[in-house]
């Protein structure tokens, strides 16, 4: 019965994905292509004073993006720290200033990391109009990215990637928000609620006093899961009731999570002029996502250990209502697609079980990855693919038409290693620094040992890849998580982009070579496996020395 279930499972999901891949992706090509302004957006390019058609080059492009971020973090500060002040507040203080720093952070990077219980800190206008707003217009962030990166492939001696002010505002207007409205009413059928409520006090069965809080769950639930952000409404995420019903629900949000990174590939194709390359990427992204969950899959249910295998699986930290394969289906969409949801605890799983989502993280999260980052970051490893199959051949590299030489590559290796140093620097300031060190032990920790230092490390690769997923064992609202965990996920988001764009206008600025019998061709079985493989090859020789101390040391004693 369990295999029959997941297999049903599994082929619905795979059919939804292939049922929307093509039309979104067409939908999203045309939105970021067509000349052609909607009144709204007209209005608001006259308010900011914005031309829309005039192209930026990529500095100017990022010096846009980083402007409009700093603006959301500001907004997001003060209304935590403004809170009594604000409407629909339930009487709930003002946020701390070094929460409030990190949670700001956390929902403009598009991370959500939550170093608090949202239900019993943040009221409803802070929710709304501070973290809910920013899941949208971060996810619109990142997709603009991934369309000016792939503008630099598809354009000729331009040096321009578009126009950051309307990526951004049709990324919000024409994607993202249209598709919000309609899977929040799917949710609502599906039971997850949407109220003004505010706390209700319930008399138990056992004649005890519970108070249960309310809130509009359903409207932040859809982008928390389709702009890959994560961030719940309650402490307890999409394992809550109120977020995540039932069975179909939670096979809908997986949905809401897949479905536009799974898009964007065809977008990729149609916009360069060759489907093929799309399709290439597409593959990629679905054998390292089906690999990732079949070994996290078969991990959890072997039960690895004396208390699950005398329960007959391992059902610690998992929901009852969604069973094992549920859960890892879950767990491996949201760690592989920088979402950061959870309906089961990591730190739970078995200690091998536990390593998976660590690693979907670690490859840099492009199996499919986050809307828009996963494709950037599929991108960057296909360049240095093609430059080492390049230096097999003996002749300089070509992606799509484009040389890469040394300014590419050097570009591309440094968006590469961003998110590695970022990691370990992280990790090891925590156990380096004696004062740091004694709090981590003392107060962050939960679990000391092998298992201690994975929860560290996973708190780390989980602000450094913008994902917000959290191992559940550790105390992160400490002076020094707070500040650490909010320097690496603004490092982690911004860094990264300035390589990117700074790629992309690089690119932008060639003009086409024509394909030749020694070009590597980027569409065919064999370039597929050397980008997986290349992907694998970078994240085990960066991580496999700190994992043999963490869950691999675990694992196997």
């Amino acid at each position: 019965m369990p295999v029959l279930l997941a297999t049903f499972q599994a082929a619905t999901l795979v059919l939804m994905l292939a049922i929307t891949h093509r039309p979104l992706g067409a939908f999203m090509a045309h939105i970021f292509t067509s000349d052609k302004d909607m009144a709204l957006e007209r209005g608001f390019y006259r308010l900011i004073g914005v031309a829309p058609r005039t192209d930026q080059t990529w500095q100017s492009y990022l010096r846009a993006l980083l402007a409009f971020s700093v603006i959301g973090f500001l907004l997001v500060y003060g209304m935590q720290r403004l809170q009594p002040l604000l409407p629909y507040a339930l009487g709930l203080p003002a946020v701390p200033p070094g929460l409030a720093f990190n949670t700001a952070v956390s929902f403009v990077t598009n991370t959500n990391w939550q170093n608090y219980s949202p239900e019993a800190t943040l009221g409803y206008t802070t929710q709304m109009a501070g973290l809910a707003v920013q899941n949208f217009v971060s996810a619109a962030v990142g997709i603009a990215v991934a369309i000016a990166f792939v503008r630099g492939f598809a354009r000729r001696t331009s040096g321009t990637i578009g126009n950051f002010w309307v990526d951004v505002t049709r990324g919000t207007l024409r994607l993202l928000l249209p598709m919000a409205v309609l899977g929040a009413i799917v949710l609502m059928i599906a039971g997850v609620i949407q109220n003004f409520h505010g706390f209700t006090d319930i008399t138990t069965l056992t004649g005890g006093t519970q108070s249960l809080p309310g809130g509009p769950v359903a409207s932040q639930e859809v982008i928390k899961e389709l702009g890959t952000n994560g961030g719940g409404f309650f402490n307890a995420n999409s394992s809550h009731p109120f977020e995540n019903p039932t069975g179909w629900s939670n096979l809908f949000e997986i949905f809401l999570m897949l479905v536009i990174p799974f898009a964007l590939p065809y977008t990729f194709g149609r916009m360069v002029g060759d489907k093929r390359q799309g399709y290439s990427i597409l593959a990629v992204m679905a054998t390292l996502y089906l690999a990732s969950l079949v070994i996290l899959s078969a991990l959890e249910y072997a039960g690895s250990g004396t208390a699950p295998m005398l329960a007959g699986a391992a059902m610690e930290g998992k929901e009852q209502r969604f069973g094992i394969f549920a859960t890892t289906l879950f767990g491996t969409t949201s760690t592989l697609t920088s979402t950061g949801a959870v309906n089961s605890m990591h730190d739970s799983y078995t200690a091998l079980g536990g390593m998976l989502p660590m690693l979907n993280m670690m490859l840099g999260e492009v199996a499919p990855g986050g809307v828009g980052a996963g494709l950037y970051g599929m991108l960057v490893l296909a360049v240095i693919t093609v430059f080492i199959g390049g230096l097999l051949v003996g002749r300089t590299p070509e992606y799509l038409g484009k040389k890469i030489g040394p300014s590419e590559i050097k570009l591309a290796s440094l968006y590469i290693l961003v998110m590695p140093a970022l990691v370990l620097v992280g990790t090891a300031l925590s156990f380096a620094v004696p004062a740091i060190r004694t709090d981590v032990e003392t107060t962050s920790i939960l679990n000391p040992g092998n298992h201690g230092l994975s929860e560290v490390i996973y708190a780390f690769t989980s602000a450094s890849n913008n994902n917000g997923s959290a191992f559940a064992g550790l105390t992160g609202n400490t002076p020094w998580f707070n500040t650490a965990l909010g320097l690496a996920m603004l490092l982690g988001r911004f860094v990264p982009i300035l390589f990117v764009l700074a790629l992309a206008g690089a690119l932008a600025r060639q003009d086409k070579v024509p394909a030749t019998a020694g070009t590597l061709p980027t569409h065919r079985p064999l370039f597929v496996g050397l980008l997986v493989s290349v992907t694998l090859i970078v994240t085990a020789l960066t991580f496999f020395p700190i994992l043999t101390l963490g869950p691999l040391a675990e694992g196997l004693r």
